[in-house]
This record gives C-alpha cells, sequence and structure tokens, in this order.
C-alpha cells in the first residue's frame, strides 16, 4: 500500500469524522491510533498512551496555565478597562482617535494574554460601545475590533506559538521574537488604515465633542496614565527577567501569574468570584491543548513512521515539478481554506506532521514558517463563513450590528492581512531579525 494512498485515506478520514462535530482531538487521537493499529497489529495500539510519556517531558508546556491565567487575571479583575479609558482619554482628541486607540488596547492585550478570545471579549464588552456611543460607523469599527484582537494569537506570550512550538520541536523563545516585528508592523498597518479612512471621510470617526475633551482634566489623564502602566510593568517584568537569563520560560510565567494577581489586589479587584472564573477558564482551555497535542503526538509518529512525508516530497518536487516557493503558498492557501471551518489548533495538528518536516527539507526556517501559519490563522479567524471571531462577534455584539455588517467589516481587514503576509514572505528578515540578533549576543 502506497505511503501517498495512507496519506489520502487517513487525512480524509479525518476530514469526515470532523464534519460529524466530534472534537477535535478525539477525531485526530483515534484516527492515528486506528491507523496504527490497521498498519502493524496489536502492539501498535499502545502508540496513543507512549506519547503522553512525550507531553509529560515537555517541561515549558508549563508556561501554557500560567500565561493564560496572567491574560484572563487582568481581564476579568477590570485592569484592562483601565487601559481603555486611558486610550480613550489620549486618543480620543484626533479623528478615529477612539478606533486607533482600540488597536493599542488589542496590542496590549495581545501581550498579555496570547490568545485571540480575552481581546475580542474586551473589544466587544468595553471598546465597542463607546465607539458606537460616539458615532463611529458600526461596520468599520466591528472590524477593527475582529482585526485587532487577532493580534492575541502573533505577539508574544502567544499560546498558539508554543502549541507551534512544542508539535514543530522549535524553541518557543525563537518563535516569540519573530512575532514581535509582524505583530506590530501588522497593528501599524491597521492604525495607517483607520487614520486614513477617517482623513478622508470625518464622519466614520469623528473626534471626541470639545465638551468632553474639556470636561477630563489633566489630573485625570495623568491618573489613568498610572494605572495603565501596571499591566505594562507586569510584561516588562516578566520578559525582563526572561530575556537577561534571570528566570526560565516557565519560572517566568509563574511571575506574570503572581503579579496579575497582586495587581488584581491592590487595586482591590480581586474576589471570590474573580478567582474561581480565571481558574475555570484557565483548566478548560489548559485541558484542550494537552489533548490536543497529545492526539497530535499519536497522529504524527504513526504519519512519520511510514516514511509519508518523503513520498509527498518527491511527489510534490519530481512528479508535479513544483518549485519549494510554490509548495509554500499551496500550504499557506490550504491554510486560509482549512480555517474557514477549523480553528488555529486543529489547522496545525492537522498537517503537522506532513508540513514542518516538508518545510525543513525544502530549506525554509521553521520559525519563519511559524509566523506565516499564524498569520494565516490570522486571516482564517475573520473569514466567512466560520470564521472564529465572526461567530464570538455575533454573540457579543449589540442588536443594531446584523451578521451582514460583521461580514462587510472585515472585507478590508482581510486584504490588510494578506498584504503582511506578502511582506513578511517577501522580506522574512522582518520576523527572523530580532531572533538572529538576540541568538548571537
Amino acid at each position: 500500500m502506497s505511503s501517498e494512498f495512507i496519506t489520502l485515506f487517513m487525512f480524509g478520514t479525518m476530514m469526515v469524522l470532523l464534519f460529524t462535530g466530534q472534537r477535535v482531538f478525539g477525531v485526530i487521537g483515534f484516527v492515528g491510533a486506528a491507523a496504527a493499529l490497521w498498519l502493524w497489529g496489536k502492539g501498535s495500539f499502545e502508540m496513543p498512551f507512549n506519547a503522553s510519556f512525550q507531553v509529560l517531558n515537555w517541561y515549558p508546556l508549563i508556561t501554557v496555565p500560567f500565561f493564560i491565567f496572567m491574560g484572563y487575571m487582568l481581564s476579568e479583575s477590570g485592569i484592562a478597562g483601565e487601559l481603555y479609558r486611558l486610550f480613550h482619554v489620549w486618543f480620543g482628541p484626533i479623528r478615529g482617535g477612539l478606533a486607533l486607540g482600540t488597536i493599542g488596547l488589542m496590542v496590549l492585550i495581545a501581550a498579555l494574554n496570547g490568545l485571540s478570545v480575552a481581546g475580542m471579549a474586551i473589544g466587544a464588552t468595553i471598546a465597542l460601545p463607546q465607539l458606537l456611543r460616539h458615532n463611529y460607523d458600526k461596520v468599520m469599527v466591528t472590524g477593527v475590533i475582529q482585526a485587532g484582537s487577532s493580534l492575541g494569537i502573533l505577539i508574544p506570550p502567544s499560546v498558539v506559538l508554543v502549541l507551534y512550538a512544542m508539535i514543530a520541536r522549535q524553541p518557543v523563545l525563537q518563535l516569540w521574537l519573530a512575532g514581535v516585528g509582524p505583530g506590530l508592523m501588522m497593528a501599524a498597518i491597521f492604525a495607517i488604515y483607520i487614520y486614513v479612512r477617517c482623513l478622508i471621510n470625518p464622519e466614520i470617526g469623528p473626534a471626541l465633542p470639545a465638551e468632553e475633551r474639556a470636561s477630563i482634566t489633566w489630573a485625570e489623564k495623568f491618573s489613568l496614565l498610572r494605572k495603565g502602566i501596571i499591566p505594562l510593568a507586569i510584561f516588562g517584568i516578566m520578559m525582563g527577567l526572561f530575556l537577561t537569563g534571570t528566570t526560565s520560560l516557565v519560572e517566568s510565567s509563574v511571575v506574570g501569574a503572581v503579579l496579575a494577581t497582586l495587581a488584581a489586589w491592590v487595586t482591590g479587584n480581586l474576589n471570590r468570584n474573580v478567582m474561581e472564573l480565571c481558574t475555570r477558564n484557565t483548566l478548560t482551555i489548559s485541558c484542550m491543548f494537552m489533548w490536543i497535542i497529545l492526539a497530535a503526538l499519536c497522529f504524527s509518529s504513526v504519519y512519520d513512521g511510514l516514511g509519508a512525508v518523503k513520498a509527498v516530497k518527491t511527489l510534490l518536487l519530481e512528479t508535479w515539478d513544483l518549485s519549494p516557493w510554490e509548495i509554500l503558498i499551496m500550504m499557506l492557501v490550504s491554510f486560509l481554506i482549512m480555517g474557514t471551518f477549523l480553528d488555529d489548533t486543529a489547522m496545525l495538528v492537522i498537517v503537522a506532521p506532513l508540513y514542518i518536516p516538508l518545510i525543513i527539507s525544502l530549506g525554509f526556517n521553521p520559525i519563519w514558517f511559524g509566523v506565516l501559519y499564524t498569520i494565516t490563522c490570522q486571516i482564517a479567524y475573520i473569514t466567512p463563513p466560520f470564521g472564529y471571531n465572526l461567530f464570538l462577534m455575533r454573540a457579543m455584539a449589540p442588536p443594531e450590528i446584523t451578521l451582514l455588517d460583521i461580514y462587510r467589516s472585515i472585507i478590508p481587514f482581510f486584504f490588510l492581512m494578506v498584504l503582511s503576509l506578502i511582506i513578511i514572505m517577501v522580506f522574512p528578515q522582518i520576523a527572523l531579525w530580532l531572533p538572529e540578533y538576540y541568538t548571537a549576543h
């Protein structure tokens, strides 16, 4: 039986089962274990259990629950809400200022949480009502929040990049550093688009009224500035200790979680309900990641054992005569297609056994590819019909924002993200300069 046929059978079976609504990790683990049993007999059925021991030996995986807890603590304790008020006051006097402030808020939330859902929740519940109250165009600001929240999976400490590092066997720090330049570049592209559009068409993003600006005293402005320093200080201390070698990655994640809890306590926002909500959400998401990684290891061990990666490489390069760049583009397009009906972790787990070894064998940098993968996930998050952020926005948006408004809102940001992806492909040093500089020094 050829490797090509087995590849088609395994991936085809997985896609069919996913369409039945089964959980991602269950489908992937089942297909891997069933394929092993079918190909090699009874003893091979233990492969999923062997994979669990690999998970237990991945010490950096401990960072995931601590980073998730830190983000939820800052969000649920109201500290993130103070951040929006800070941007609201300081950016409000210029056209489109509140939308620009929202992008700034999303960047900071991304740097404190590492997940898209936190930015979306804060943007939809805190920023969106204020933007609508100040007569901002509902379609534009809906797109701003959806696109801005997607930055959470690119800017460190990105949990998605941690998952990629685990599956691709790449250093987490290198991937985080690689995400900084592209993440800030994408945020700047969004900000330029918002500013230029509001400059051309002022009524879609008016400045704060003069009477409202006058009611905000300088004392209040500087008070908000002091409060805004708290989350920035947490991020700075956490990453500073790590980058200087004072703490390990795991220890830095613990520092971040402890500081976030202390900040909530000092500001008087820590109570039983906040602690319980943060703990429950952290446990739910962390367990999901663990199960997905376990299933991915089971699947990839079967796939690697077949030598299928070498067979597929031969098919693409020799039989189909595709160039390495054509193969890379084909991979990214497949991410975009899968992203319309799968989440980022499912996409990675499904194709990682094939794509990552192939990328390395073609001579591409796996760190750079990790950034490209993450950007395609961001695009998929806002792509109909099943974009993850589209449904989150539909669930959180007020009644006056319709599903059609939500779909229309992402059109310009979709093209801006594609532009960002092309720029990173053409100029890979945007992603690789910082990791190389850190390694050299």
